[in-house]
């Protein structure tokens, strides 16, 4: 066997550091383990949210076996959020701040400790990237495990997920289901551990990060409560001893070109537009320059081909069933969408783990959740990069060719989500109107909240084909519908969204990808000079510290760029 590379910063080994040595000593270790690497489980797991609740088991397996593998496993935890629990109340703002907090904590343990290599444990949205950026930044051996996705509901024959339950609401507003009817889905909608189970951000980060490969193979696909999911504590222990043996570190691995197959995955699969903000961190994490003209060249160029949860009807256990990611990744590359030369956290190519996977049938009979290229359900991918007078920075869409192409409609405008809910749910929205949500972008809300409730509202009362939504604001992965979000600059930083008013009309196109409030520059102009900057909504406390440090979402949303 080969010698591990240790941390060079490793202080048990210096005699000089007793007091480093006498408190191993005092946590269980032996002489023998401290000749061993040391290897950070760190996990996100936490009670009362499924995404998370089963990760600190994985663990502990993945600790058991590192110290079987000759290592010396030591877990610790960090923070996370659910997003479906903070959904449409003020905890929503905490959720992207989470992202940092994690990468934040990750590299602080790790650091302070002088672990030598990491596996991150990880459910819910921003745990991955937050992960990965924790990763990224360390630069020793490192792995992400995905904890999985959940399995669908079940409600009258029809399959439930998260977004089931938000959307029922708005039926229920609308008067097609009554409570008894709404509270049974609400109940049904998710049976146990895991993450969402469509292809919403926790399964998009984790499918592309696998495409990325900088996690093992089929760790994505595998769900949460699939007897193969503990199974998957051993491979992960043996693979991080591979890549201490190898010193094989994450930017050896995080390069453009597995940025550019993440990003291929993402709209290949109809992905989250979340995926945006957390490949720009990871890049700027990495040093690598990855930009929105990035993510619209990869798009231009990438089929959607996934026929997944939310626009389409498939879900993620739905892709563990026709032989899980690679499969859907051996299709990708021998069709010429990735890279096949990256390394990944196998110690082996993309192309080289990818060998002997089963390829992907497509005949009718067999699987209808990918599709083949030359039937895809659109020709380019789902992730539109928009620019205009009122984006001047970017905006980020998700156009799956369900709703269109382009829309025209009168401004509705609201200054927060909460008066969006109260105005859809009163009728003030009507068909053919634009909703315009301002001042929860990163600064203004603060921390960027998502915008699922009034989207799934919307959806719910059956005017999802005939509204449009823009908001500097997020979408949640289970958003879908003609919406344009991550708008730049922010209303909070006097971007043109802060200065629309009801009645304007906007335009947006997905065929120029362009989006316009149709105001003269004279009479922007003049609407800016009378506005004034509104005061921060915290004065203390993260979610300040989080507005006063954070880029704008065209960057990632990073807060160590300032």
């Amino acid at each position: 066997m080969k010698e591990i590379n240790k941390h060079s910063k490793r202080l048990t080994q210096d005699e000089s550091q007793p007091a480093s040595q006498a408190m191993l000593y005092a946590a269980g270790f032996t002489d023998d383990d401290m000749n061993k690497a040391q290897v950070g489980i760190a996990s996100t797991g936490f009670d009362g949210n499924p995404c998370n609740m089963h990760l600190n088991t994985l663990k502990d397996e993945v600790k058991i076996e590192c110290n079987i593998a000759g290592l010396v496993g030591l877990g610790f935890n960090t923070i996370g959020v659910s997003d479906g629990i903070s959904m449409g109340t003020s905890g929503m703002n905490y959720s992207l701040a989470s992202r940092d907090i994690i990468a934040d904590s990750i590299e602080t343990v790790m650091q302070a400790q002088s672990y030598d290599a990491l596996v991150a444990v990880v459910g819910c949205d921003k745990n991955m990237p937050g992960a990965v950026i924790a990763m990224c930044r360390l630069n020793r051996p490192s792995i992400m495990m995905y904890g999985g996705a959940t399995a669908s509901g079940m409600y009258k024959g029809k399959k439930l997920n998260i977004v089931s339950a938000f959307e029922a609401l708005g039926q229920k507003v609308a008067g097609e289901i009554d409570e008894a009817e709404y509270k049974e889905i609400i109940k049904r909608s998710i049976p146990g551990a895991g993450a969402c189970g469509g292809m919403y951000t926790a399964n998009t980060m984790a499918s592309s990060i696998e495409a990325m490969g900088f996690a093992l193979p089929y760790n994505s696909s595998i769900p949460a409560e699939n007897p193969n999911k503990l199974s998957e504590a051993e491979r992960h222990a043996r693979a991080i001893k591979n890549l201490l043996e190898l010193d094989l570190k994450p930017l050896d691995i995080i390069t453009k070109k597995s940025l550019e197959n993440a990003v291929t995955m993402v709209n290949a699969l109809g992905g989250s537009t979340n995926a945006v903000l957390h490949f720009l961190a990871i890049a700027f994490a990495a040093d690598i320059d990855f930009t929105l003209e990035d993510f619209q060249r990869i798009s231009d160029k990438t089929p959607l081909i996934g026929d997944l949860k939310p626009s389409g009807k498939y879900l993620m256990e739905d892709i563990h069933s026709i032989g899980g990611t690679p499969a859907v990744m051996k299709y990708l590359l021998d069709n010429g969408y990735l890279h096949g030369d990256c390394m990944t956290v196998t110690g082996k190519t993309l192309a080289e783990n990818l060998a002997d996977v089963t390829p992907l049938e497509f005949e009718e009979k067999d699987q209808a959740v990918i599709y083949p290229k030359d039937k895809a359900l659109k020709s380019s991918g789902n992730i539109q990069i928009l620019y205009g007078n009122l984006a001047s920075e970017g905006a980020v869409a998700k156009i799956s060719g369900n709703e269109g192409l382009f829309f025209e409609g009168k401004a509705v405008v609201y200054n927060s989500e909460q008066e969006a809910n109260t105005g859809i749910s009163s009728g003030e929205v009507e068909r053919g109107d634009v909703v315009v949500i301002r001042y929860v972008g990163p600064k203004g809300g603060p921390g960027m909240p998502e915008m699922l409730k009034p989207t799934s509202m919307i959806m719910g009362a059956g005017l999802g084909k005939s509204v449009a939504l823009i908001t500097d604001g997020r979408f949640s992965g289970g958003t879908h519908g003609f919406v344009v979000g991550h708008i730049t600059p922010e209303a909070q930083s006097g971007g043109t969204i802060a200065i629309i008013k009801t009645g304007d009309r906007i335009k947006i196109s997905a065929e120029d990808n362009s989006i316009n409030v149709m105001l003269s520059d004279d009479e922007i102009a003049e609407r800016k000079a009378k506005w004034v900057t509104p005061p921060l909504k915290h004065k203390k406390g993260i979610l300040y510290k989080f507005a006063k440090s954070v880029a704008s979402a065209s960057k990632g949303c990073v807060t160590d760029a300032f």
